[in-house]
Order: C-alpha cells, then sequence, then structure tokens
C-alpha cells in the first residue's frame, strides 16, 4: 500500500540554521498524525516542504506516490493545508472565496459540497459576507473550509484552532474526525497537548529539527516514567524499600482528627503490577492508607520529558 506521506531523509537549512536535520516519517492511509514539538522546532518548515512551497536540501517527500518537487501538480491535488497565518483575499465573499478555491482545482459545479462544508463549520449564515468583515474565528473557518474544498485525500491542520472559540473547535473536530472515518489521511500540528492526546493515534516529537519520539499515542504513554501513586498516610511512615520511588515527598499535609497527622507521598509507577507490589509492602509496614490516587501520565508529562532532553 502506498504510503499518505513518505518523508525521507529531508534536510533544510537557512545559513547557519539547520530547521531540519534527516527527517524520516512514514504516514500510512486513514491515520491521525500528531507532528508536535515546541517552536522553532522545525514543524512549520517540514510543513511547508510537505506543501511543496520550501524545496528540501535534501531528501524527499511524496504524497500518495507524487514527489513534491518533480511531481509537484498531482501532489498537491492530493493535499489540502490550513496554514498558521490568517490569509485571505479582502475582495471576495466566503462562497466566491470557496468557488475561487475550487477553480484552482479545475472543480466546477462544486457547489453542494462548498454547501456541506460551510454547514460543518458554521460558515452558511457568513456565505454571502465579505471576507475582511469577519471575526478571526470565522476567517480562520474559511482557511478549513479553502483546505477542504476539493476533498483532498491528505489534511495538513497547522495550529488550526489557534485562537478560536470552544465552539468551532467542538465543530471542528467533529467534521475532521468524520472524514478520517471516511478514509481521509490527517495531519495535525498544535500546542493543545490534549486536542493531540483525544484526536492522533500516533505522534512524532520533533526537537531542533530532528525526530525525538514516535510512535502510538498508547505506546508512548506507557514508556513514560510519568505515571503516579498517590498515597495519603493517615498513619505510620513510607517504609524505606519505597523511598527511592518517592517523586514528591511529604506533598502536603492534611489535619487528621486536628492534628497534621496524615502524610502525602507521589510514588512512580510504570505499570499496574507496580501498583500491587507497592500495596502489599505498605501493608507489610503496618501503615494505614487514608485515601489512595493513581495518577497516569499523559501527553504532556511526555512532551515535557522528551523536550528537556530525555528519550523514550
Amino acid at each position: 500500500m502506498t504510503a499518505a506521506i513518505q518523508i525521507t531523509n529531508v534536510e533544510k537549512s537557512y545559513k547557519s540554521l539547520k530547521a531540519l536535520g534527516g527527517v524520516s516519517l512514514t504516514i500510512a492511509e486513514g491515520e491521525f498524525f500528531g507532528l508536535l514539538g515546541p517552536n522553532g522546532a522545525g514543524k512549520t518548515t517540514l510543513i511547508s516542504t510537505i506543501a511543496g512551497l520550501i524545496r528540501p536540501d535534501s531528501g524527499s517527500v511524496a504524497i500518495h506516490g507524487h514527489d513534491v518537487v518533480t511531481d509537484f501538480r498531482a501532489a498537491r491535488k492530493m493535499l489540502g493545508v490550513v496554514p498558521q497565518e490568517l490569509v485571505f483575499d479582502p475582495f471576495f465573499t466566503v462562497r466566491e472565496t470557496l468557488r475561487l478555491q475550487s477553480g484552482y482545482f479545475g472543480l466546477k459545479n462544486n457547489d453542494k459540497w462548498i454547501d456541506e462544508v460551510m454547514e460543518n463549520l458554521d460558515l452558511t449564515g457568513k456565505a454571502d459576507v465579505n471576507m475582511r468583515a469577519l471575526s478571526g474565528g470565522m476567517k480562520r473557518r474559511v482557511l478549513v473550509a479553502q483546505a477542504l474544498v476539493h476533498k483532498p485525500p491528505v489534511i495538513v491542520l497547522d495550529e488550526p484552532t489557534a485562537g478560536v472559540d470552544v465552539e468551532l473547535r467542538q465543530g471542528l473536530w467533529k467534521f475532521i474526525s468524520r472524514l478520517n472515518r471516511e478514509g481521509h489521511t490527517v495531519v495535525l500540528t498544535t500546542h493543545y497537548l490534549e486536542e493531540a492526546q483525544a484526536m492522533c493515534q500516533r505522534v512524532a516529537m520533533l526537537r531542533a529539527g530532528k525526530v525525538v519520539a514516535l510512535d502510538t499515542m498508547s505506546a508512548l504513554i506507557r514508556r513514560i516514567s510519568g505515571s503516579q501513586l498517590i498515597v495519603h498516610l493517615a498513619s505510620g511512615t513510607l517504609p524505606a524499600s519505597l523511598r527511592h520511588l518517592v517523586a514528591h515527598d511529604a506533598l502536603e499535609d492534611h489535619e487528621y482528627n486536628g492534628k497534621p497527622e496524615s502524610h502525602t507521598y507521589s510514588l512512580r509507577v510504570n505499570d499496574y503490577a507496580e501498583v500491587e507490589q507497592i500495596l502489599a509492602k505498605l501493608r507489610e509496614s503496618g501503615v494505614v492508607i487514608g485515601e489512595m490516587q493513581l495518577q497516569q501520565a499523559d501527553l504532556e508529562d511526555i512532551f515535557l520529558q522528551i523536550m528537556d532532553g530525555g528519550s523514550l
């Protein structure tokens, strides 16, 4: 099966700045893929390369088998990109803008799909409004609609919900999830890590122009040493055999019968089997557990560990 996006050893430099240092990724058809990293990590350069807007110094990018440099026209038809920047023509209405975008791809009589896209993005009421009269959030909706107007099999969303309201986020993700279920490949970059964790099946993290983590969301979370078992001891103290697991000793004191006799400990755990071992040692030591809570690692924990120079 041909990959939706095949990125092979892509390098790009701007004078002394190495924006991409040999990035290789294979994104499968129908995948919902997350591309994450801090500002300056190379995400926008990589997306611009995928879109054919920037030529790599070396390496190659192909969309459904079409090279973005040597077969640009075919590759571009396969791709819909929602950019970060609000770029629009102030002289057209929303509907005119989408019809014009359809024309770029040789599509005639595309109003039925345009109406469906506008309805799903809550733009129907603004169809005949001039672009310059729209709010920033509405303009971003139009950018999403422009990217989808030719029904591309691959959709790239570069910070699509930056600066928009909750209602648009919910409507956008509902529509994009539907397209993904119908077989469209989606690549998402976002600073809202909870969005990536909720939507993406697989994630690549960039740091200084290199891929430093690549795996499924569930596998990444299992591999991070960030899950914590928080125990509130009503009496007794933590046994010495568990001290090496303490992330934060005595996080806070709780009053117990009016006295600060209960202590809280946060113990690092990697899987559920370790929880039973910890509880067994606590029982053997004779302590009384007043309260207990397991906090699992999430994408933010992973992101912070990786960007701090750690590895998975």
